[in-house]
């Protein structure tokens, strides 16, 4: 079970603190994957009631970071290197189509955004750490998707990013995935935004995710091979 981190009352929901701290342990492995997780403990571990756990991990379930299993419980999910890889075919989609659309339907204000967020990829991406590249990351894709215009595609990626975010991580700690990711993301920047090329776009975005999945799938493996052994 995670380390005891009982939670401070504040102006946040506890539901919403209980979610983000059990989220982050599932992130840094802390919980690991078919790792149940007993009620009971996580009241004692973050000092909140049956009812706050019950919520936050309803919607952990919702995110897809827990499963529960007939008879057991929630437990951390357990996914397949197939599930995995089906997980990433949809995401190249869903972005590829995310690129095309902000290429197409973006003003020239949020195009003007979006080549900004390239010139702070040196000093948050390169030369930051894993909370600042995620920071940018989530700023990258929040002006993206709302450069498109559609609210269907992303709430979509919205939904697809809290499930994949234990596979994003992954990319945030390994130095050698770090340059590629700038040049991926600066082509991404420069097709959609300064091009405004919908088709050069998608295959940019596409070619992202789809280098991304063999990380994810590289790495997830790695950490889990006793589990998914069984």
């Amino acid at each position: 079970m995670a380390t005891s981190t009982v939670i401070s009352r504040t102006a946040a929901p506890l539901r919403q603190q209980v979610v983000r701290l059990v989220r982050e342990d599932i992130l840094e492995g802390k919980l690991v994957p078919g790792q149940r997780l007993v009620e009971n403990a996580l009241c004692e571990a973050y000092g909140v009631s049956r009812t706050v756990i019950r919520e936050a991990l309803r919607q952990l379930e919702s995110e897809s970071l827990i499963s529960v299993v007939p008879n057991l419980g929630p437990i951390v999910a357990v996914l397949t290197e197939q599930e995995i890889k089906s997980i990433y075919v949809v995401r190249a989609t869903l972005e590829g189509l995310a690129g095309k659309l902000f290429a197409e339907n973006a003003s020239a204000s949020q195009c003007k955004d979006l080549i900004k967020l390239s010139k702070r990829l040196d000093k948050e991406y390169r030369k930051g750490d894993v909370e600042s590249r995620e920071f940018i990351k989530a700023d990258f894709y929040r002006q993206l998707t709302t450069g498109t215009g559609n609210e269907v595609l992303t709430e979509s990626l919205r939904a697809m990013h809290a499930r994949i975010a234990v596979f994003r991580r992954f990319a945030f700690v390994d130095e050698a995935r770090i340059e590629p990711s700038i040049e991926e993301l600066e082509t991404i920047i420069r097709e959609a935004a300064v091009n405004r090329d919908g088709a050069a776009a998608w295959a940019a975005c596409e070619h992202h995710i789809l280098l991304a999945a063999d990380l994810a799938i590289e790495e997830y493996v790695k950490r889990n091979k006793e589990i998914l052994e069984k």
